[in-house]
């Protein structure tokens, strides 16, 4: 069993940067996935990013690509979303996610992912 805690989501005006963490309680494997992905209210949830553990490569969505980056620090069990130039189409709740399935990573299912966050909320003001 893994438990997500997500910290660092407040409110910025657009243009502005934020750093999401996700502290990770529990085994996270090497050949696991660490992602992020975000709901804004009347919307479906969305991946933005994802690492794998072992490897350290990265994922990201097209929205999001140049904009954000996501890091870990695996001897701590946390990844991390560094957000730049925000804009307020990036208002949502993010949570993190962890994948325990390897093998490649070829999109955002949601139902690829076996343990979930509660969500950091990110507001971003126009």
């Amino acid at each position: 069993q893994v438990q997500l805690k997500e910290s660092g989501g407040g409110s910025v005006q657009a243009g502005g940067s934020l750093r999401l963490s996700c502290a990770a309680s529990g085994a996270i494997h090497s050949n696991n996935y660490m992602g992020w992905f975000r709901q804004a209210p009347g919307k479906e949830r969305e991946g933005v990013a994802a690492i794998s553990v072992g490897a350290g490569s990265a994922y990201y969505a097209d929205s999001v690509k140049g904009r954000f980056t996501i890091s870990q620090d695996n001897a701590k069990k946390t990844v991390y979303l560094q957000m730049n130039s925000l804009k307020p189409d990036d208002s949502a709740m993010y949570s993190c996610a962890v994948r325990r399935r390897g093998g490649g990573f070829d999109s955002f299912r949601e139902t690829d992912f076996d343990f979930w966050g509660q969500g950091t909320q990110v507001t971003v003001s126009s």
